[in-house]
């Protein structure tokens, strides 16, 4: 999964972020306004923080402001933040987690069956199929 937010702002003006959000930790890419970089690693789930992204964001915008911990951070000077996270797929590639279901509308049927074309040899005409997940 993938999450793109991006402000009003001039790329050349804010703080850049990209974030992989693990099971275990989380780990932070920051280009400040100044161009300089850092990265940053942090656990996924701490009773100090409800959300290991924000709070990664919220420290490192604080370190380089020179900000006290614990104050409101100023998110209009954000650029950009691009985020994946593999939880949700390890929890489907280990098939653990709760049972669910997906629903398609009528005509799209057969989206469960095409998914999205990603297969070793793209132009191969007899490909193998993976096995549903059940």
């Amino acid at each position: 999964q993938h999450y793109f937010i991006q402000s009003n702002l001039s790329s050349e003006m804010g703080y850049k972020f990209a974030i992989d959000r693990g099971g275990t930790f989380t780990d932070v890419f920051v280009e400040y306004p100044d161009k300089s970089q850092h990265v940053y690693k942090l656990l996924s789930e701490d009773y100090h923080y409800r959300d290991a992204p924000s709070e990664a964001i919220r420290r490192l915008i604080s370190r380089y402001e020179g900000f006290e911990m614990g104050y409101p951070i100023e998110t209009k000077n954000i650029d950009w933040i691009r985020m994946g996270t593999t939880v949700a797929t390890n929890a489907l590639l280990e098939r653990k987690g709760e049972p669910m279901a997906f629903c398609v509308s009528k005509g799209f049927k057969d989206l469960l069956h095409i998914g999205n074309q990603a297969r070793p040899s793209i132009f191969d005409l007899v490909c193998s199929i993976a096995m549903w997940l059940r």
